[in-house]
């Protein structure tokens, strides 16, 4: 949920662009003289947050996200080197004004734009302080190939028996006694028939037909893997004049 923008609150909250990248965290705080409402901020980037740019705050609004401005990361980075002293000249408001597509408000007599910087942050930054950082695993997964599978078809050569049933002709002698004398006339004299004889035998033949269809075809398999890491921080050690030390 959005709420009011108060200067003391926004001070080291985190700053988001509209595509959700973290621009730093707000260093400084600039309000509007006419209106007395926060018109720019510093956000610290760079490693240690030891740079600062100026980003406006026209449309931006604040959840407990941080603070939602309406520039992005690339304008930031691009924003001209201004050092945030606790004032702007007209001319460097006019350079970040123009940077960003703004219109150009009214200004101030003394020929400066109408924008201070807040004065809640002045007390804070008396005290000496000390930012402590660690590093942190971000562990995430990348697709890459592990091989190649193929699928491809050959030819090879077996033998099969199959057993088929033949026929074939055999020639029987039938006899059969003569009891009676016709009117034939017996003499005796040579003679002979011829009988055809007729055998199968087998025949072999070929023909190709389609058996099986075989393709190939992924699915994905999850499985949790560990991972391990070496990551460094940083501790903070105290040690008095007596040489006492205590760590935290």
């Amino acid at each position: 949920m959005a709420k009011t923008m108060q200067p003391q609150e926004l001070i080291d909250s985190a700053v988001v662009d509209p595509t959700g990248n973290k621009l730093g965290k707000v260093g400084n705080v600039y309000l509007a003289d006419a209106t007395r409402q926060p018109e720019w901020i510093t956000v610290k980037t760079g490693m240690f947050g030891t740079k600062e740019s100026f980003v406006p705050l026209s449309g931006a609004h604040a959840d407990q996200d941080g603070v939602h401005v309406r520039v992005d990361k690339d304008a930031v980075s691009d924003a001209p080197r201004i050092e945030a002293d606790g004032h702007l000249s007209a001319e460097e408001s006019a350079q970040l004004y123009q940077h960003y597509g703004l219109p150009m408000p009214r200004t101030s007599p003394d020929g400066r734009m109408d924008a201070r910087p807040d004065t809640a942050r002045k007390g804070r930054d008396t005290e000496p302080a000390m930012t402590r950082s660690e590093e942190r695993l971000n562990v995430g997964t990348e697709q890459v190939e592990t091989g190649h599978v193929r699928l491809r078809k050959y030819v090879v050569t077996e033998e099969q028996q199959v057993t088929v049933p033949v026929s074939h002709e055999e020639v029987r002698v039938e006899r059969e006694p003569i009891t009676k004398q016709g009117g034939e006339r017996a003499e005796i004299a040579e003679d002979e028939q011829e009988v055809v004889l007729h055998a199968e035998k087998p025949v072999v033949d070929k023909e190709t037909v389609a058996v099986e269809r075989a393709r190939l075809k992924t699915e994905t398999v999850t499985e949790d893997q560990t991972i391990s890491g070496k990551v460094r921080k940083e501790k903070f050690e105290v040690t008095d004049d007596e040489g006492k030390h205590r760590k935290s």
